[in-house]
């Protein structure tokens, strides 16, 4: 405990408000690949306790949308439209695709991460797929010029979803902000504008993955 409160980026969010160090890392990410900016749709999965929340809502309101999903409960923010429910559940997902409406998402970003049972090969396989839920649901979602924004962690099952981030978008970078912590094997992976067939609804129309 003592070691977190001494943290730069813990004093930081305190000084400054946010709910958590987190939003240093979507800070940093967003100033330098141009993710945020006024009137976009933006969907935040993993969202507790909300900091990122907090900096989307900042940057795109009162023009854009922000829609957040998380499994835990969130406090409320201003503009920022919260679902409760686990994002793996269908019933949650359809919640979510009935919130967005006809309206495809300019960025999906996925912050999540599983509980962790202390079992290395589990907690990384399930991280995997949650990864490869948030690729699924921004390739069905987003706009062919959007963005995909999703925690990966190193290891096995990350090449697998690298190379599915490379098959679906037209480029692919990784990032570890500095507000990661050094000896975490968490990366972040950005997917920018989406590849023909790869879209949802020409997917659908297709019956087939991405070319």
């Amino acid at each position: 405990m003592r070691t977190h409160l001494s943290d730069h980026y813990v004093q930081q969010a305190l000084a400054q408000g946010y709910r958590s160090r987190a939003a240093f890392k979507l800070i940093e990410l967003a100033d330098r690949d141009r993710l945020l900016g006024p009137g976009l749709t933006v969907v935040d999965l993993g969202a507790v306790p909300g900091s990122w929340s907090q900096v989307i809502a900042a940057r795109v309101l009162p023009a854009g949308r922000v829609i957040a999903l998380d499994m835990i409960q969130m406090e409320p923010i201003q503009g920022v439209e919260f679902i409760l429910g686990d994002f793996g559940d269908a019933p949650v997902l359809a919640r979510l695709e009935a919130a967005l409406g006809a309206k495809q998402a300019d960025l999906v970003l996925s912050d999540m991460a599983p509980n962790l049972s202390g079992v290395a090969a589990s907690d990384q396989a399930r991280a995997v797929r949650l990864g490869e839920l948030a690729l699924d649901f921004a390739k069905r979602h987003l706009q062919p010029r959007g963005a995909l924004l999703v925690k990966a962690f190193q290891g096995a099952g990350y090449p697998e979803l690298l190379q599915g981030m490379r098959q679906a978008f037209e480029s692919v970078a990784s990032r570890k902000p500095k507000a990661s912590r050094g000896r975490s094997t968490e990366m972040y992976l950005l997917g920018k504008g989406v590849r023909r067939g790869c879209g949802g609804v020409d997917r659908v129309a297709r019956g087939s993955g991405c070319d």
